[in-house]
Order: structure tokens, then sequence, then C-alpha cells
């Protein structure tokens, strides 16, 4: 382990922090580490989603997700086209099947041309079984900028770009203490000590620990949400063309189950959204008694509960009922059976909860001594990780005082 001062210690080797790392070495005069606990980069969020390049369709006009969305999406576009990233610019419907889904269809098509997406346009029952046979809805909502890529090569592409920029990877390098110094902050990690004058926090479900570590109040709570996917059997997988999506409810930051084509060509089938009993908890089994109750002893947490217990029993339900389950897809593909599916893989999504039990829905970036924490980057924070990567240098050049990478 080196010991010698750097600029900025980047905590987390997701998309996020390696985005950042990217644009804090555009410009050739910060050393930069980024430190990752596991032994491998884009370990959890990043390398646990399914791939998705979002347009920008659902975010409120004006707000972070919208932006940083719109705009990483075309800047995730050319990096992938420059570095030989396997990708594709596939489309995807929006489908309505409930009468009263309609309004909010009405909404989504409005928030899209807001946003500036091109090409967006309303289908018919008809036109939906055009572009997707199998599917079937009362409206729907064609969105051509929405694409597919696995990020895991998408984050060492950009790991790769740091290096040649004279930054550091370092894996296995779990952050265990934080202490300050006159001049610098002192990291414990599990590879040695690291001094650094400044501190990046995309630690991602471990975001809010390492920002009280660090001496921050967080305001929020990182509670786990465990996302469970089927997906259709080799032989099936043409029911689905491209990616068919759900109109999502509006009063939770969740998409709902919807069928995803990725780029290695198989169909997954999800996700649901079930509370995690561990923060790195990919199954049912993993429980860990510390994040349970790091959950209990916050008031944010009951109040969560409180408000959203009916819809947390009917998703608990649908994760043990493959039926349950293969019955809300239905909704989408009606020809769908339990037969069409084999178990997928799961995500874990780092939701960040307030005291009065609201989930935060935008991202949410803040200033600390000597720090800037990120403490709600969930989707479309792949998407969107070069131009959050660039914002986060910009207000680094401010707070820090650093010079302003490009990216």
């Amino acid at each position: 382990m080196h010991t010698e001062m750097i600029d900025v210690a980047i905590i987390g080797g997701g998309i996020v922090g390696a985005a950042t790392a990217m644009a804090l070495t555009a410009g050739g005069e910060l050393s930069v580490s980024v430190l990752e606990a596991e032994n491998r980069l884009a370990p959890h969020q990043t390398g646990h989603n399914s791939g998705v390049i979002h347009a920008g369709l659902y975010y409120k006009p004006g707000s972070a997700k919208a932006r940083l969305c719109v705009e990483g999406r075309e800047a995730m576009y050319r990096f992938c086209h420059e570095h030989g990233v396997a990708h594709k610019r596939c489309g995807k419907i929006v489908v309505a099947t409930r009468e009263k889904e309609l309004p909010h269809l009405e909404e989504l098509e409005r928030r899209g041309k807001a946003n500036g997406l091109a090409g967006i346009c309303r289908l018919t029952p008809e036109q939906i079984r055009q572009r997707e046979p199998h599917a079937s809805g009362l409206a729907g909502l064609w969105v051509p900028d929405t694409g597919i890529v696995d990020f895991f090569p998408v984050c060492e592409a950009m790991a790769d770009v740091v290096r040649q920029r004279g930054g550091r990877i370092q894996t296995g390098t779990k952050l265990v203490d934080c202490r300050r110094e006159t001049d610098c902050l002192v990291l414990e990690t599990t590879n040695g000590l690291v001094r650094a004058r400044h501190l990046v926090n995309c630690a991602g479900l471990q975001c809010d620990r390492v920002a009280r570590m660090c001496g921050a109040d967080p305001g929020v709570r990182i509670i786990p949400f465990r996302g469970e996917y089927y997906e259709l059997r080799e032989d099936r997988r043409e029911m689905v063309r491209t990616l068919v999506y759900p109109v999502p409810d509006p009063d939770l930051p969740f998409l709902g189950a919807h069928f995803t084509r990725t780029i290695d060509n198989a169909v997954e089938v999800g996700p649901n959204a079930v509370l995690a009993f561990k923060r790195e908890g990919y199954r049912r089994r993993d429980v860990r008694l510390a994040d349970l109750l790091d959950m209990a002893v916050f008031p944010g947490f009951w109040r969560m509960a409180r408000r959203q217990w009916s819809v947390g029993i009917g998703e608990q339900y649908r994760s043990l009922n493959k039926r349950a389950f293969i019955r809300s897809a239905q909704r989408l593909i009606p020809d769908l059976t339990p037969a069409d599916v084999q178990p997928g893989g799961s995500g874990v999504r780092a939701q960040a909860v307030t005291r009065t039990g609201k989930l935060i829905d935008d991202f949410h970036i803040v200033r600390a001594d000597r720090a800037i924490h990120v403490l709600n980057a969930p989707s479309p924070a792949a998407t969107a990780a070069i131009a959050i990567g660039k914002q986060i240098a910009t207000m680094a050049a401010e707070h820090f005082g650093t010079k302003k990478g490009s990216g």
C-alpha cells in the first residue's frame, strides 16, 4: 500500500466510483485512488443489475435524475462505442394494462418529451403486438433511446482509463476508520493506511456508514431491497424481442416487474422488491444481525413500513410463490406460464430513507468537511454514471479547490 499523500480517495469501485475517478483524472493534475472493499470492481449494484441504458422517461423534468440520465445516456453510448463494449440501442415499450394506468402513461409521455427524448410515440393495442407479438395492453409507449449493455465491462473499461491517466484502482481495500489530521484524512483500510487530502464516498450499500465514519451525519439510512429475477428458458426467448415494461406506480421508486432482453441474448423477468435482511443479501437466507439492528433502531424504517406494509406483503408473497410472480408478469405477456421460466439472478438496491420514512427518489449528493458523499444513487445511476462523475468533479473543484476534469 502506498503511504504518500494523494489528492482524492474514492471509496467504492462500482460504476459511479469508476466514472468519478475518470472525471477527476481527466486533467492529469490530481492523484486519485479508488478503494474497493471487495476483490474485484463492480461487485454489488453495478454487477447485479439488468444492464438497461435508460432513456430518461420516468423522471420529473428538472430533477437531477432527469438531467443526468439524459446526458449520461448519450455519454454512455459514446463511451461503449469508443472502448469496444458491446451494447445496443434497442428501444422498449411501456404498456398500460388497466384503465387507471392510462393517465400515468400520458404523464410518462409528457415527461419524456419534456426531457428531450426523441421519437417516443403512443401505440395502439395492435401496434404493441406488431412490435412485441406476445405482449398485450390497452395502450403503449415506444421509447427508442433505451438500450442494453453489461455494466461490468463498462466499469472495467473506465478503470483502464483511470490507470492510463495515472490513477490507482485498489481492490481488497475496505475502509475501516477515518480520522482527520491538519492537512488530510487518514484512512485506515484492510490493506494499510491511505492519506488523502479529500474523499469522495461512492460506497453504495455502505455509503451512510462511510459518511458517519468520516464524521458526517448523512441524515438518511440505507435500507436494502432485493430484486429477484426469473429468466425465460432458452427455447422460449422468442416471446420477447426487446424490453417490455409496465406503467410504474408513481408513489414508489421501483419500476415493477418487466421483461428485458440482455446483451448476451437472455431474457430476464422481474424484478420484485423485497426487504433484504443483509445489505449484500442476494439470497433469501442471507441474514446479518448488524444490518437488521441498524434497520430496527432507525425510526424512518418503521415509518416507511407503516406506509408501505401492504405493498411489502404483496412483494414478499410473489417472492415465495412462483405462480403469483408469473401472474403479475402475465399482465404484460399473457401467454407466459410457470414452465417458461427458470430461476435467474438477483440484485440489491441501496435505497436511502429519511427519518420521516420517505424513500428518497432523486440522486442525493452532499458536501461535508473534506468530503463529498453520494448517499442515494439508484437506477438510473449506471446509465448516468459518466454525467454523475462529471458533476462530482465540478463539485470537487468548487468544494475542494481541485482542478476540474472533463471526463
